[in-house]
């Protein structure tokens, strides 16, 4: 079967180009966890376009998809970057079914802020710009058990800002999760709010406010970040 064989062959490569000076350079970037081969990612993309020549007539998107799935559950880290590499190249074949895929690499298998944000500045933003989505569609990744799913909701809502997306749209998505607990998903959620007030700063400054005295605090140092020393006072929250 084409899918294990080239499975197989992922690992192989990965094995064979494993560089553990690499691994202990970059994992302290991962608080939680990294394993890795340490493979140089210029490699991996070298690699890809030779395995999508090969592999990708007879094997498709499905096909693709299929060996995601596989390589996503190994916990390598670069295995899931073949993962991630691979389908990002099919961007014109995308339907609403592939992203509810994506979505369950995000649940059961990803497990880092790396490849959550590649997949939200790549990959998933496409389904919202060309339409293939609406919105909407994100409503149910912002209760999902997985906090890379959620997490990924503000990470790709920076890409469909740049798009030019309603800000006012946008808040609305992201407001039922600013109760959220963990802190990957503070970090995105103040990452995009940072962004968005970059473009519209009134309602982003609205909208911290009402939050203010309720989220998380690292929500809000993400959020006011590039703003003046007298600017960030407003948004100190009021001991009671």
């Amino acid at each position: 079967m084409e899918i294990q064989t080239l499975f197989n062959e992922v690992r192989t490569f990965c094995q064979a180009h494993a560089n553990p000076a690499n691994v202990q350079k970059y994992s302290r970037y991962f608080v939680e966890g990294y394993d890795a081969y340490g493979v140089d990612f210029k490699l991996i993309v070298l690699q890809r376009d030779q395995w999508l020549a090969k592999y990708r007539p007879t094997l498709g998107l499905k096909g693709f998809l299929d060996l995601g799935d596989m390589l996503v559950k190994s916990g390598k880290y670069e295995e899931a970057s073949f993962a991630i590499s691979f389908i990002s190249q099919f961007q014109d074949e995308y339907t609403p079914q592939t992203l509810e895929r994506l979505g369950s690499w995000l649940a059961d298998g990803i497990r880092n802020w790396a490849h959550t944000d590649i997949l939200a500045g790549g990959p998933l933003s496409i389904f919202f710009i060309k339409k293939i989505v609406p919105l909407g569609a994100f409503s149910a990744w912002r209760q999902s058990p997985s906090k890379w799913m959620r997490r990924a909701v503000p990470v790709t809502l920076i890409e469909l800002l740049k798009a030019g997306f309603p800000l006012k749209s946008l808040l609305a998505l992201i407001e039922p999760m600013m109760s959220d607990e963990e802190k990957v998903v503070h970090q995105g959620l103040g990452w995009f709010l940072r962004e968005a007030w970059k473009v519209e700063s009134t309602p982003v400054e609205e909208f911290l406010l009402r939050w203010k005295d309720r989220c998380a605090r690292l929500i809000i140092q993400y959020a006011t970040e590039k703003m003046s020393p007298e600017q960030k006072m407003s948004y100190k929250k009021v001991k009671r």
